[in-house]
């Protein structure tokens, strides 16, 4: 005969497997679903606040750049509209010269039989059409950031609660368009809202960083400020931005060196010597209008 004490110990195994809850794609949350929509939290630290907002990378072809309102003031747009609007006649002697110059080059290349050794030592133009196609196609599919933003600004927060329901209203911004946004906007909560260290970013200590000297320069917090910096420019569309960190620039020199003395061994050797004759000001004042700049562009939203 059974006693009552022994049904539920022989029920609890039963009990507790029904209770379970069933692992699926709709209970994703935390970094599972993260990894699965392919966005990212992100947290910058500016001059105005910390701002939290969201960040993925895609494929180019599949994204549609962010509308940037002109800025009347921007020096970059008035001489765009300077050379649209003013008639440029350099350009059209240049043409008359060109021609001129090419036909005087057809007639001293024609051999002695009076043919064309120009037209038979060069290739079709035509061999290179597939090349170019070729290059076009791999730079309009490279992977490019995109952030949440509408109109060339940023959209921040203050708080993960007011980015989730920012998130779930449904209003307009660029990350509406990849495919995987509608998912995210179902299940995200604001306890899902928590920055991986990597994707931590302090802009507002950078100045100040520089401004201490070679010695004291923290090389992890200024290398991932640069490549926060070049994402927002480039998502952004962030002319001043983009140009002031492009190849070449004192500032991109700065994080070459940057890079190369954390890595150590013999390059860490060199680029630490490198480091020592970059002017700190120089590096800190450049450093300080990338930051206005980025600053300028958010739209904080709480």
């Amino acid at each position: 005969m059974t006693s009552q004490s022994d049904e539920p110990e022989a029920s609890a195994p039963v009990a507790a497997q029904s209770t379970a809850p069933a692992k699926s794609d709709d209970g994703l949350s935390g970094r599972e679903l993260w990894d699965s929509v392919g966005v990212e939290p992100v947290e910058i630290a500016l001059p105005g606040g910390v701002a939290l907002t969201l960040r993925a990378y895609r494929q180019a072809s599949t994204l549609t750049p962010t509308e940037v309102e002109v800025d009347e003031d921007d020096p970059f747009e008035a001489r765009k509209r300077r050379a649209q609007s003013e008639p440029d006649d350099d350009d059209e002697e240049e043409v008359i010269v060109d021609e001129e110059f090419q036909a005087l080059l057809a007639e001293g290349e024609k051999d002695e039989d009076g043919k064309d050794a120009k037209a038979a030592d060069e290739p079709d133009p035509a061999d290179f059409d597939d090349e170019e196609d070729e290059a076009a196609a791999e730079a309009e599919d490279e992977e490019v950031p995109a952030f949440l933003s509408h109109k060339g600004r940023l959209i921040a927060f203050k708080t993960p609660e007011s980015l989730v329901s920012f998130i779930r209203s449904g209003a307009p911004h660029d990350l509406a368009q990849i495919d995987s946004w509608g998912t995210l906007a179902d299940r995200v909560q604001s306890t899902d809202i928590d920055p991986l260290p990597e994707n931590r970013y302090e802009l507002d200590l950078v100045v100040e960083n520089l401004r201490g000297g070679h010695d004291t320069w923290d090389l992890p917090l200024l290398i991932a400020a640069g490549e926060v910096a070049r994402d927002l420019g480039h998502a952004l569309r962030l002319k001043p931005v983009i140009l002031a960190l492009s190849p070449g620039s004192p500032l991109d020199d700065l994080d070459e060196s940057l890079r190369a003395a954390e890595n150590g061994g013999m390059g860490g050797f060199f680029g630490r010597r490198r480091l020592k004759k970059i002017g700190a000001q120089q590096a800190s004042l450049g450093w300080r209008s990338v930051i206005g700049k980025i600053s300028a562009a958010v739209d904080w939203r709480d």
